[in-house]
């Protein structure tokens, strides 16, 4: 019955998982623009910092049990969804005069009150 209401729907699988929330931190970082530059929204960096670390779980808790494919495309988009992440935070940053910290994932030298990004 459920493949009657949704026959486009694409199948339920790792790298769908990891597709759609690395597209989700994308779009929340303002990297993706549907639209003319007028229409252009206001980049949500708690949300797309929220997408990360849901990545970020997701390799956490499945390490050890993944394919070498899928291994990759989870570590290669975490790396560069950080990456990202802390320009779109630069940019973002002389408005707010918050500037984001890289720590270790001990937690050691975090600033009080700043973003804290959390590297492998």
């Amino acid at each position: 019955m459920i493949e009657e209401r949704l026959p486009m729907m694409p199948p339920a699988t790792f790298e769908f998982l990891v597709f759609s929330l690395r597209t989700q931190a994308e779009m929340n970082m303002g990297l993706y623009n549907f639209g003319g530059e007028e229409e252009r929204g206001e980049p949500n960096l708690d949300m797309a910092r929220h997408a990360i670390d849901l990545l970020g779980v997701i390799q956490e808790k499945t390490k050890g049990n993944l394919s070498l494919e899928e291994d990759r495309l989870l570590s290669n988009s975490l790396t560069e969804l950080r990456f990202r992440f802390v320009q779109a935070s630069s940019k973002a940053a002389p408005e707010t005069k918050e500037q984001p910290i890289i720590v270790a994932p001990d937690g050691s030298n975090p600033a009080d009150d700043a973003p804290r990004i959390i590297l492998p």
